[in-house]
């Protein structure tokens, strides 16, 4: 029966990461759509988002079943309500890669920006948290966690930069780019609270592993 539930829990692990990997090909595709206009791709990214929110009723379907069906307690307890609440801050992910797409359908026929790389990059910067986060998940590694929670302030930076760029460069010069500079405000703060939502994961994979609540606690996250 242990094994059993052992076996279990290994595909409810497999299923985050899936969905991991689902969520950061949604924002690659979203940035994508962005850079180039892309109305077709941008769609692409809202249909795709359907499917991510099926994917995690199902994971959180399967979660709470277990639960229901082996009454876990202490670590195996803990290792299921974080897949829980993991797989609720990858679907928010993912609904900004949707609220990105949306934001290309709404520019239409406007051409994409220039001098925007910090996009990119903040785009870059986010798969990569929420890669070394997942990976934190499974090797249970709170030393990485705790550098992803410490690493959000980086987002942060870079979104400003991005705002303080686009006010200048573009809507204090010209109130014709207003609506497209406007959106790329809101991409970049999608992307930003993108990163607020992965650093809440590591933070529950410290929970995970040391039964620790370090949110709104940064002298409780591993030096």
């Amino acid at each position: 029966m242990e094994r059993h539930f052992d076996e279990e829990l290994k595909v409810v692990e497999k299923q985050i990461i899936e969905m991991a990997d689902l969520v950061q090909k949604a924002i690659s595709k979203s940035v994508e759509a962005l850079k180039n206009m892309d109305k077709s791709l941008a769609e692409q990214v809202i249909e795709f988002d359907k499917k991510i929110d099926e994917y995690e009723l199902e994971i959180d379907e399967r979660c709470i079943d277990l639960i229901a069906r082996h009454q876990p307690m202490g670590s195996d307890l803990r290792f299921i309500t974080t897949g829980i609440k993991i797989n609720l801050e990858l679907e928010r992910i993912a609904d900004l890669a949707s609220n990105i797409s949306q934001r290309v359908l709404q520019l239409e026929d406007k051409t994409a920006l220039k001098g925007i790389s910090d996009i990119n990059l903040l785009s870059e910067f986010a798969q990569n948290m929420i890669h070394k986060a997942i990976r934190a998940y499974v090797e249970k590694d709170i030393k990485t966690a705790s550098e992803i929670v410490r690493s959000d302030n980086q987002a942060d930076d870079l979104k400003n930069r991005i705002q303080k760029f686009l006010i200048n460069d573009y809507l204090a010069k010209d109130v014709n780019m207003a609506l497209q500079a406007f959106c790329h405000i809101l991409v970049a703060r999608h992307l930003e609270r993108m990163c607020d939502h992965v650093a809440n994961i590591a933070e529950e994979v410290i929970y995970m592993v040391k039964g620790r609540v370090v949110r709104h606690h940064p002298e409780k996250l591993e030096k």
